[in-house]
């Protein structure tokens, strides 16, 4: 809602336009939770994970580009003119590209596609601080506004981690402990020389006798 406030300054909604902000959400969501379901279930690294989407990514992309583009402005992308100096900037805007990937799925593996966001949108409100710092891009009490409410979100979200990661380090840390009593136990109670009822009836209680056998059993 704050990076809405600070960035949205024209909004004008259409058909077109809102189902293809809604298939842009539900893709990069599922991309995202992809992401770091598949890191953290086939123990891959972000590298790894990078290597081998990308040819994927590449193909589908070359088919339904040119598509789609052609679909929604009537132009074909073959029929440009290709200079040198486009060349060069499509493949400068190709290595910065595999960047972000490469930085998305380091970012989602270590964390989380929330945390990803979070992150996401700190980056933008860092951009309309600098923007107006160093360019004196006009900046109204809007933005300022906006960039507050982001801010405290963050700061919930990064608040609410911490205190859920030291509920479930304390809960291991716990189960850990039940577990070495519960191995512990029949070396207590041995030490401790607790009864043991007698075999054929008696009822009543002896004192554990002493095997030498049982280190070797055990």
């Amino acid at each position: 809602m704050g990076v809405g406030i600070a960035t949205v300054t024209d909004l004008q909604l259409n058909a077109l336009g809102s189902v293809l902000s809604l298939l842009a959400i539900v893709t990069t969501c599922v991309a995202q939770i992809m992401t770091n379901t598949i890191q953290k279930k086939f123990k891959v690294s972000s590298t790894q994970l990078l290597y081998q989407s990308c040819p994927y990514q590449a193909i589908t992309l070359f088919i339904t580009g040119p598509f789609v583009d052609g679909l929604l402005t009537k132009q074909n992308v073959f029929a440009f003119s290709y200079t040198p100096q486009v060349l060069a900037f499509i493949v400068l805007s190709c290595l910065i590209s595999v960047s972000v990937n490469f930085s998305t799925f380091l970012v989602i593996g270590k964390t989380s596609p929330v945390t990803y966001q979070v992150l996401g949108h700190l980056k933008t409100c860092l951009i309309l601080a600098f923007g107006y710092v160093l360019l004196r891009d006009p900046f109204s009490w809007r933005n300022i506004l906006g960039i507050l409410i982001a801010i405290v979100g963050m700061v919930l979200y990064s608040y609410c981690c911490s205190v859920e990661s030291q509920q479930k380090a304390s809960g291991e840390a716990a189960q850990i402990s039940q577990v070495k009593e519960a191995e512990s136990d029949p070396l207590l109670s041995a030490e401790n020389g607790g009864g043991v009822v007698a075999e054929g009836g008696g009822g009543g209680a002896r004192a554990p006798e002493w095997n030498s056998n049982k280190d070797l059993h055990a």
